[in-house]
């Protein structure tokens, strides 16, 4: 009678086997666990146990058995009992019995019985199938040469987009979007504003100068005098420039490298300088009018780089 393969098959659907005058065998869940010594994670199961008080028969074993045998159920507990004792005089004789795929049992020198359960078997079904994974350790290190490499194929760049991606809520998101509008508004305005200042000095100067001729020209005779030509040069203040940015590089030679790839296709590309992260700055053009440097910027960002950004100094 292979009793040890009858406990086995039970013990997928029972908690408790109990082998009348030998012991019980108990089931108990486990979830899932990490062994730090050897990174595998191993999936949930049931652990198995022995307990020696329970001898008492609940018939479950003897009706399995008596089931699949087509036996009397009398037979087979004289059976089981006898095989139990068999069990008994072989542990005590030479120590210790394996009964295979249970697990192993060993007499320690207080005479106690130990039981070291199989560790191939999973006893909970619904992790049919899984084993243990093997979870190598993440080792990070930074390498000059390999951030150089990165940077060639893949630029970093410090977009609005990528900044909404490290977390910002959504309505820090919008927030954003109508600051930017509100500072490229406010640099339109202050531009038109003080154009229009200097070209109102510029024509108030002129018309200072025509006047006094004319009150020379009345003073000092009636013949008309021929008004020589007035020539005024101000000085406008530069009030502002507008860069469509391309990348951010945190090598200088990569910056370079950028810069050179996009003049070769047809951009009035140059080198901005370092932001306050320390990242050289590239751009695909400079602009005076802020109106210009927007449409540029859309034009860009739909047909080469949906990532492109404006950037505005005075």
């Amino acid at each position: 009678m292979l009793l040890a393969q009858h406990i086995d098959s039970l013990l997928y659907r029972y908690q408790c086997v109990v082998v009348p005058s030998f012991g019980a065998f108990l089931t108990q869940k486990k979830p899932a666990f990490l062994q730090k010594e050897s990174n595998s994670f191993f999936p949930p199961s049931k652990e198995l146990s022995f307990n020696t008080q329970l001898q008492t028969n609940d018939g479950l074993l003897v009706s399995q058995i008596a089931q699949a045998e087509k036996k009397p159920f009398e037979e087979v507990l004289r059976l089981v009992e006898q095989e139990a004792k068999t069990w008994k005089g072989k542990l005590r004789s030479e120590g210790k019995l394996e009964l295979l795929p249970l697990g192993e049992f060993r007499l320690n020198p207080e005479g106690n019985i130990r039981f070291i359960p199989a560790d191939k078997n999973n006893y909970l079904t619904a992790s049919f199938g899984m084993s243990a994974v093997l979870a190598a350790p993440i080792t990070r290190e930074v390498l000059r040469e390999e951030v150089r490499s990165l940077e060639e194929r893949i630029p970093l760049t410090f977009t609005p987009e990528q900044r909404e991606e490290t977390g910002i809520k959504p309505y820090f998101k919008y927030a954003a979007v109508i600051l930017l509008a509100l500072a490229t508004g406010l640099s339109a305005y202050t531009w038109y504003r003080q154009q229009t200042v200097a070209d109102g000095l510029v024509r108030a100067e002129a018309q200072k100068q025509v006047s006094r001729h004319i009150q020379e020209a009345t003073i000092f005779g009636a013949q008309p005098l021929e008004l020589p030509s007035i020539t005024l040069e101000i000085e406008k203040k530069e009030v502002g420039i507008h860069y469509i940015i391309a990348g951010a590089f945190r090598v200088r030679e990569n910056a370079d490298k950028k810069i050179r790839k996009l003049r070769e296709q047809g951009f009035d590309a140059h080198y901005v300088g370092q932001n306050t992260f320390g990242m050289h700055q590239v751009a695909y053009g400079s602009y005076a009018d802020p109106k210009q440097a927007l449409d540029s910027l859309h034009q860009i960002r739909r047909t080469i780089a949906p990532d492109a950004w404006l950037l505005s100094k005075r």
